[in-house]
Protein backbone atom coordinates (compact mmCIF):
# COMPACT_ATOMS: atom_id res chain seq x y z
CA UNK A 1 0.00 0.00 0.00
CA UNK A 2 2.87 2.38 0.77
CA UNK A 3 4.32 1.75 -2.66
CA UNK A 4 1.00 2.53 -4.34
CA UNK A 5 0.71 5.83 -2.42
CA UNK A 6 4.27 6.74 -3.39
CA UNK A 7 3.54 6.00 -7.06
CA UNK A 8 0.34 8.11 -6.96
CA UNK A 9 2.08 11.04 -5.24
CA UNK A 10 4.97 10.89 -7.72
CA UNK A 11 2.58 10.63 -10.66
CA UNK A 12 0.49 13.57 -9.44
CA UNK A 13 3.56 15.70 -8.68
CA UNK A 14 5.47 15.00 -11.89
CA UNK A 15 2.57 14.71 -14.33
CA UNK A 16 0.17 17.37 -13.09
CA UNK A 17 1.56 19.79 -10.50
CA UNK A 18 5.02 20.34 -12.00
CA UNK A 19 3.75 21.06 -15.55
CA UNK A 20 1.08 23.43 -14.16
CA UNK A 21 3.69 25.34 -12.13
CA UNK A 22 6.04 25.63 -15.13
CA UNK A 23 3.15 26.76 -17.36
CA UNK A 24 2.07 29.38 -14.82
CA UNK A 25 5.64 30.67 -14.47
CA UNK A 26 6.01 30.82 -18.24
CA UNK A 27 2.85 32.90 -18.57
CA UNK A 28 3.92 35.17 -15.71
CA UNK A 29 7.47 35.75 -16.94
CA UNK A 30 7.06 35.69 -20.74
CA UNK A 31 3.41 35.39 -21.72
CA UNK A 32 4.03 36.17 -25.41
CA UNK A 33 6.59 33.38 -25.80
CA UNK A 34 4.51 30.97 -23.70
CA UNK A 35 1.61 31.33 -26.12
CA UNK A 36 3.77 30.84 -29.24
CA UNK A 37 4.68 34.48 -30.08
CA UNK A 38 1.66 34.67 -32.37
CA UNK A 39 1.06 37.52 -34.80
CA UNK A 40 -2.45 38.74 -35.59
CA UNK A 41 -3.95 40.73 -38.44
CA UNK A 42 -6.13 43.81 -37.93
CA UNK A 43 -9.16 41.63 -37.24
CA UNK A 44 -7.32 39.69 -34.52
CA UNK A 45 -7.02 36.52 -36.60
CA UNK A 46 -3.81 34.57 -35.97
CA UNK A 47 -1.73 34.59 -39.15
CA UNK A 48 1.51 33.10 -37.92
CA UNK A 49 4.20 33.04 -35.30
CA UNK A 50 7.21 35.23 -34.77
CA UNK A 51 9.14 31.98 -34.19
CA UNK A 52 8.22 29.97 -37.32
CA UNK A 53 8.92 30.87 -40.95
CA UNK A 54 6.23 31.10 -43.61
CA UNK A 55 6.79 30.97 -47.33
CA UNK A 56 6.39 34.20 -49.32
CA UNK A 57 6.97 34.34 -53.05
CA UNK A 58 5.36 37.59 -54.20
CA UNK A 59 7.72 40.30 -55.38
CA UNK A 60 6.02 42.74 -53.00
CA UNK A 61 7.10 40.76 -49.91
CA UNK A 62 10.33 39.97 -48.14
CA UNK A 63 11.34 36.36 -48.78
CA UNK A 64 12.55 34.00 -46.04
CA UNK A 65 15.33 31.46 -46.32
CA UNK A 66 14.48 28.43 -48.46
CA UNK A 67 12.94 25.54 -46.52
CA UNK A 68 13.78 21.90 -47.15
CA UNK A 69 10.45 20.95 -45.54
CA UNK A 70 8.14 23.47 -47.23
CA UNK A 71 7.76 25.60 -44.07
CA UNK A 72 5.79 22.80 -42.37
CA UNK A 73 6.17 23.38 -38.61
CA UNK A 74 5.09 19.80 -37.95
CA UNK A 75 8.04 18.41 -39.90
CA UNK A 76 10.99 20.60 -38.97
CA UNK A 77 14.25 19.54 -40.56
CA UNK A 78 17.07 20.62 -42.81
CA UNK A 79 18.19 19.32 -46.16
CA UNK A 80 20.69 17.01 -44.39
CA UNK A 81 23.27 17.82 -47.04
CA UNK A 82 26.78 18.45 -45.75
CA UNK A 83 28.70 21.46 -47.01
CA UNK A 84 30.97 19.00 -48.80
CA UNK A 85 28.05 17.40 -50.67
CA UNK A 86 28.10 18.34 -54.39
CA UNK A 87 24.29 18.27 -54.50
CA UNK A 88 24.16 21.21 -52.06
CA UNK A 89 26.45 23.23 -54.33
CA UNK A 90 24.32 22.38 -57.40
CA UNK A 91 21.12 23.38 -55.56
CA UNK A 92 22.63 26.67 -54.35
CA UNK A 93 24.00 27.52 -57.81
CA UNK A 94 20.58 26.87 -59.38
CA UNK A 95 18.96 29.19 -56.82
CA UNK A 96 21.54 31.91 -57.50
CA UNK A 97 21.01 31.62 -61.27
CA UNK A 98 17.23 31.86 -60.81
CA UNK A 99 17.56 35.04 -58.73
CA UNK A 100 20.05 36.56 -61.14
CA UNK A 101 17.89 35.63 -64.16
CA UNK A 102 14.93 37.44 -62.61
CA UNK A 103 17.13 40.46 -61.92
CA UNK A 104 16.10 40.35 -58.29
CA UNK A 105 18.14 42.21 -55.70
CA UNK A 106 20.22 45.29 -55.24
CA UNK A 107 22.08 46.51 -58.30
CA UNK A 108 24.71 47.96 -55.97
CA UNK A 109 25.37 44.49 -54.51
CA UNK A 110 25.11 41.83 -57.22
CA UNK A 111 26.19 39.01 -54.89
CA UNK A 112 23.20 36.98 -53.72
CA UNK A 113 23.19 36.59 -49.91
CA UNK A 114 24.01 32.99 -49.00
CA UNK A 115 20.97 32.66 -46.74
CA UNK A 116 18.63 33.18 -49.70
CA UNK A 117 19.97 30.07 -51.43
CA UNK A 118 20.57 27.72 -48.48
CA UNK A 119 18.05 26.21 -46.08
CA UNK A 120 18.55 26.41 -42.34
CA UNK A 121 18.91 23.39 -40.08
CA UNK A 122 15.25 23.46 -39.08
CA UNK A 123 13.82 24.80 -42.33
CA UNK A 124 11.80 27.19 -40.16
CA UNK A 125 14.10 30.13 -39.36
CA UNK A 126 11.69 33.07 -39.08
CA UNK A 127 14.31 35.71 -39.79
CA UNK A 128 16.88 36.84 -42.31
CA UNK A 129 19.75 39.23 -41.78
CA UNK A 130 19.09 42.93 -42.28
CA UNK A 131 21.69 42.85 -45.09
CA UNK A 132 19.68 40.14 -46.89
CA UNK A 133 16.47 42.10 -46.38
CA UNK A 134 18.04 45.29 -47.73
CA UNK A 135 19.29 43.30 -50.75
CA UNK A 136 15.63 42.46 -51.50
CA UNK A 137 14.41 46.04 -50.96
CA UNK A 138 14.65 47.20 -54.64
CA UNK A 139 12.39 44.33 -55.76
CA UNK A 140 9.84 45.11 -53.03
CA UNK A 141 9.87 48.85 -53.78
CA UNK A 142 9.36 48.25 -57.50
CA UNK A 143 6.49 45.81 -56.92
CA UNK A 144 4.78 48.18 -54.45
CA UNK A 145 5.42 51.28 -56.58
CA UNK A 146 7.07 53.16 -53.71
CA UNK A 147 10.47 54.75 -53.25
CA UNK A 148 13.28 52.44 -52.21
CA UNK A 149 13.92 54.58 -49.14
CA UNK A 150 10.42 53.85 -47.77
CA UNK A 151 11.01 50.09 -47.92
CA UNK A 152 14.45 50.47 -46.38
CA UNK A 153 12.95 52.57 -43.59
CA UNK A 154 10.46 49.80 -42.73
CA UNK A 155 13.29 47.23 -42.71
CA UNK A 156 15.46 49.34 -40.43
CA UNK A 157 12.54 49.96 -38.05
CA UNK A 158 12.01 46.22 -37.60
CA UNK A 159 15.66 45.16 -37.34
CA UNK A 160 17.10 43.79 -34.13
CA UNK A 161 20.23 45.31 -32.63
CA UNK A 162 23.40 43.39 -33.55
CA UNK A 163 25.02 41.78 -30.52
CA UNK A 164 27.95 39.50 -29.68
CA UNK A 165 28.98 39.14 -33.33
CA UNK A 166 25.43 38.34 -34.43
CA UNK A 167 24.22 40.55 -37.31
CA UNK A 168 21.01 42.57 -37.20
CA UNK A 169 18.03 40.37 -38.05
CA UNK A 170 14.47 41.00 -39.23
CA UNK A 171 11.54 38.65 -38.72
CA UNK A 172 10.11 38.08 -42.20
CA UNK A 173 6.42 37.76 -41.29
CA UNK A 174 6.58 40.79 -39.01
CA UNK A 175 8.20 42.91 -41.75
CA UNK A 176 5.69 41.76 -44.36
CA UNK A 177 2.81 42.74 -42.08
CA UNK A 178 4.48 46.13 -41.56
CA UNK A 179 4.93 46.57 -45.31
CA UNK A 180 1.20 45.98 -45.83
CA UNK A 181 0.29 48.22 -42.91
CA UNK A 182 2.61 51.12 -43.68
CA UNK A 183 2.82 50.98 -47.48
CA UNK A 184 -0.51 49.39 -48.33
CA UNK A 185 -1.19 46.05 -49.95
CA UNK A 186 -0.66 45.57 -53.64
CA UNK A 187 -4.28 45.29 -54.90
CA UNK A 188 -3.80 42.12 -56.95
CA UNK A 189 -2.38 40.18 -53.99
CA UNK A 190 -4.30 38.95 -50.96
CA UNK A 191 -1.43 39.48 -48.49
CA UNK A 192 0.10 36.96 -46.12
CA UNK A 193 -1.42 33.50 -46.31
CA UNK A 194 -2.39 32.04 -42.93
CA UNK A 195 -0.54 28.82 -42.03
Amino acid sequence: MTTLRLVLVTLLGCSVLYPLVVLALGHAIASDAATGSLLHDRDGTVIGSRLVAQGFSGDDYLWPRPSAIGYDAGAAGGSNLASSNPELRVRAQAAVRALEHEGIGAASSPLVPVELVTASGSGLDPHVTLASALWQAPRIAEARHVKLERVQEVLWQHASTPSFGRPALVIVLEVNLALDSELGRVPSRPGPIPP
